[in-house]
């Protein structure tokens, strides 16, 4: 297939490292490595703070549309489109146009559709996340939680699942060196979610019985200086190593004896499955998309959303339990080697997309 990859949020060639551009790059390579040519359609970003800045970017989107049409009227049609990540804020405002004008199977990946911006200032937005739902041959859902969001609301909607993935190959290269008492926690440091994490999991640390622990901070962003501040009381307990290259995150990860990060308001969290990879468990809240990456009691542990002392008592137990730790962390390893590596994501998008396009190519799902 040729296939024309969009993703309004944050395109896959975008200079911000993100876990929204590591999964727009993982699904272009899943989708290369079983031999289709994936080519990036547009970089326009759709992403807006604020309704009236999304309808001031709809002259864009309007030129995009006119541009993609002389080109493939010029050079020939893609195959299929494939958009990552639509959403009320950054809503696909060009592929079911694409899709429609050209008469091929338009698909979704990570579409998501929060029914209470049906009555705010939002709905605009929403209408066209979900008229784009409604029109794709395809909705990939990475997370049940945004499965069901898309069966409720937008009745008929075609969807199945593709479960989170790693290139895990680096990761899994690396033979597991746990230090006692070592925690990780890879995250980037910006405002929101990823800022509540790092004041949970401060907050947890104090909490503490044991004397024994030390943590490694890997990542960096605007707010360095003050994710540095809430871990101050600590000193030399805590480590900032900042942004770093995949194969020393998977050096660091492999000196963990366990990953620590709360996960507030994760869509799912890939740096769970880099963990646990190189053999780390993981202690998460059980909280928006973290249970697909963490299975607890297999490969990690995951506490009540919200609660910081169940949070401090499960990280007490992990460091304190070494054959609950190792237990954990070998079935970790296995979770990553077994499902969720590249070359899965790339058989099951076979499987499901084939048919979309050449129903002849049908295979089983």
């Amino acid at each position: 297939m040729q296939i024309a990859f969009y993703a309004p949020l944050k395109s896959p060639d975008h200079p911000v490292p993100s876990g929204d551009r590591l999964m727009g790059r993982l699904l272009i390579a899943a989708l290369s490595a079983r031999g289709h040519g994936v080519t990036v359609a547009s970089t326009l970003r759709a992403f807006a703070r604020t309704p009236e800045v999304l309808r001031e970017g709809q002259s864009a989107a309007e030129d995009e549309i006119a541009r993609l049409i002389r080109l493939y009227e010029q050079q020939g049609t893609p195959d299929l489109w494939f958009t990552y990540h639509p959403y009320y804020k950054a809503p696909d405002r060009i592929g079911p146009a694409i899709a429609s004008r050209f008469a091929i199977p338009y698909v979704t990946a990570e579409a998501s559709y929060s029914a209470r911006r049906d009555r705010d200032e939002w709905r605009g937005a929403q209408a066209q996340v979900r008229d784009s739902i409604a029109q794709a041959a395809l909705n990939l859902c990475i997370t049940e939680r945004d499965r069901v969001g898309l069966v409720d609301h937008v009745p008929g909607a075609c969807v199945a699942r593709l479960f989170p993935f790693i290139e895990a190959a680096g990761f899994l290269a690396r033979a597991p060196a746990p230090q006692p008492g070592h925690m990780v926690a890879v995250a980037m440091m910006r405002a929101g979610d990823k800022m509540d994490s790092f004041r949970f999991l401060a907050e947890a640390l104090g909490q503490l019985r044991r004397e024994d622990w030390r943590l490694t901070v890997v990542g960096g962003g605007p707010l360095e200086a003050e994710v540095r501040a809430l871990f101050a009381a600590y000193g030399s307990r805590v480590t900032f190593a900042g942004e770093q290259t995949p194969e020393r995150v998977a050096e660091i990860l492999s000196s963990a004896a366990l990953y620590a990060w709360p996960g507030c308001g994760e869509a799912y969290g890939l740096a769970y499955l880099e963990a646990a990879a190189v053999g780390a468990p993981a202690v998460a809240q059980a909280i928006a998309g973290v249970p697909e990456v963490v299975i607890p009691q297999r490969t990690g542990l995951l506490t009540p959303a919200g609660s910081i002392d169940a949070y401090a008592q499960a990280l007490d137990r992990l460091l304190g339990d070494d054959v609950l730790r190792m237990r954990l962390g070998a079935g970790a390893r296995a979770f990553v080697t077994d499902e969720r590596q590249l070359h899965h994501a790339a058989e099951r998008l076979d499987r499901l997309l084939l048919p979309l396009v050449a129903p002849s190519c049908s295979r089983t799902s």
